[in-house]
């Protein structure tokens, strides 16, 4: 691994564990280049997906911190080429208000593979393939 590939690599372990830690909104811009763009592909949660641009993922992110009680990212594997690093990662959130036939307090996890594209050592995409265990 290159020492791009490998500041790319720690961008991401940074990122995650920030979502972790409850960090949202401006906090979380140090992350991403200014016309970033995340795409969410349709999944259990969100059948449409959606593409957000910065200001939509720190909106987000601070509408997340009012369902999730926490959130936790494993991750299980990564590769980098490039400006291109790849995630595979199991996510475990526990709701903090009920979402609709899960209680406050509910367990969710999912299997995420997340790709992402680096320039200036921040984030400039994400792409977002979730799959959540059945509730």
């Amino acid at each position: 691994m290159t020492n791009v590939e490998g500041k790319n690599v720690s961008v991401v372990h940074a990122y995650l564990n920030a979502l972790q830690s409850g960090e949202a909104g401006d906090d979380l811009r140090r992350f991403f280049t200014d016309d970033v763009r995340q795409v969410e592909l349709p999944n259990q949660l969100n059948s449409r997906g959606q593409v957000s641009d910065l200001e939509d993922i720190l909106k987000r992110s601070q509408q997340g911190l009012k369902i999730l009680q926490q959130q936790q990212y494993e991750v299980i594997s990564e590769m980098a080429l490039g400006d291109r690093v790849a995630v595979e990662a199991r996510w475990t959130g526990v709701l903090a208000v009920a979402l609709g036939t899960m209680a406050a307090g509910t367990e969710m996890k999912a299997s995420f593979a997340m790709f992402f594209r680096f320039r200036d050592e921040r984030i400039a995409m994400q792409r977002n393939y979730d799959c959540f265990d059945p509730w």
